[in-house]
């Protein structure tokens, strides 16, 4: 069966990764795998706003995406934006194979508060479930405390559980049905 690959892209807490892959292992009936860690793209950095273009982060995961890749999560710890956004929690091909996550401002610290590692954890769990929601094809759900509600500022991802509301969670055992009926 193909599997679900995650993948560090530069430095990222080892701490980080096990709650991604738990979170991933709970809610994705995949293989969970790991990719050895990659650096983080050149071509990425905008120096004019100080972020880095996720972009570049989608076609690094892409290149690095091994043939029974199902799907692949990459995780950063650096600023990600595109063009017409001014920062992104991720980003995702929807109904695709590619995500990435960034912790950066998931963090308590980049907001000036105290380091909160179990505040750390439920936004990163949250992060993941959206951008891989988008890869199995779930778009933006309009009940805000679903993982797939768009956050557009940290309380809003805040304000989300860590389960998919009922029918993000029965579009999601539908693809999954769909994937298994493929294989």
């Amino acid at each position: 069966m193909n599997a679900l690959y995650l993948v560090a892209i530069g430095s990222v807490p080892a701490q980080a990764m096990e709650w991604i892959e738990n979170a991933a292992a709970e809610w994705y009936p995949l293989p969970i795998r790991r990719l050895p860690p990659l650096l983080i793209p050149e071509a990425a950095y905008d120096a004019r706003r100080k972020q880095y273009q996720s972009v570049e982060f989608m076609k690094a995961l892409a290149q690095a995406a091994p043939r029974d890749a199902c799907r692949i999560l990459g995780v950063t710890d650096v600023d990600l934006a595109i063009p017409m956004l001014s920062f992104l929690f991720g980003q995702a091909q929807v109904d695709g194979r590619i995500a990435v996550i960034s912790l950066c401002r998931l963090h308590q610290e980049f907001y000036g508060l105290p380091a909160d590692e179990q505040v750390l954890r439920e936004r990163t769990i949250k992060e993941v479930l959206h951008e891989l929601g988008h890869t199995f094809g779930l778009v933006h759900c309009n009940q805000p405390a679903c993982p797939m509600s768009l956050a557009t500022h940290i309380g809003l991802v805040d304000s989300k559980q860590k389960e998919y509301c009922e029918r993000c969670g029965m579009q999601l055992v539908e693809r999954f049905s769909a994937l298994e009926a493929e294989v």
